[in-house]
């Protein structure tokens, strides 16, 4: 496989990754949970990578000069963080283009987005899965994460499951 580069997201890059958010999801989700419905609403905030960047650090995974993955680090205490734990970044919206899924590129994506993690000072990485996902909490588990019940969030359109690693 090609050198995997991971980034910062730039602006040029927004359109990209807000597709491989919403592909990603409706790729993913169809063959795992096909009772999950992504609104229009929740793809229009997928799409909207350029407010994420204002408030979180977007990371980009490029392969052969293409946007192929990204993830999202809201830093300890961001209003729109929910991590429960103190000193935690949040992390979200891991995914990757589905042209591109099953090559392992998840793993630079999280390496990278714990390593800025402790460059941001947390002593925990927080997450959240969607009840009932376990192909995405096994990948979390075999990195360290840890199931967490009191960080969960039951929100009237999903229910999410809380997990977290510790940086220190």
């Amino acid at each position: 496989m090609a050198e995997v580069l991971v980034r910062e997201a730039r602006p040029e890059d927004d359109a990209a990754v807000g597709e491989i958010l919403v592909s990603g999801y409706l790729t993913r989700y169809a063959q795992k949970m096909p009772e999950v419905v992504l609104t229009d609403r929740r793809k229009a905030e997928l799409r909207d990578v350029a407010s994420k960047r204002k408030e979180a650090l977007v990371l980009v995974a490029e392969l052969e000069g293409k946007v192929v993955g990204t993830v999202t680090v809201w830093r300890p205490g961001a209003a729109a963080s929910e991590a429960w734990l103190p000193e935690a970044c949040d992390l979200r919206h891991l995914a990757i283009d589905p042209a591109a899924q099953g090559r392992g590129l998840s793993k630079p994506l999280l390496d990278e987005a714990e390593r800025r993690a402790r460059q941001m000072g947390a002593n925990y990485v927080c997450l959240h899965v969607r009840r009932g996902n376990r192909g995405v909490a096994k990948l979390y588990m075999d990195r360290g994460y840890v199931r967490a019940a009191e960080g969960d969030l039951d929100l009237p359109e999903v229910l999410l499951d809380a997990y977290f690693l510790r940086l220190r």
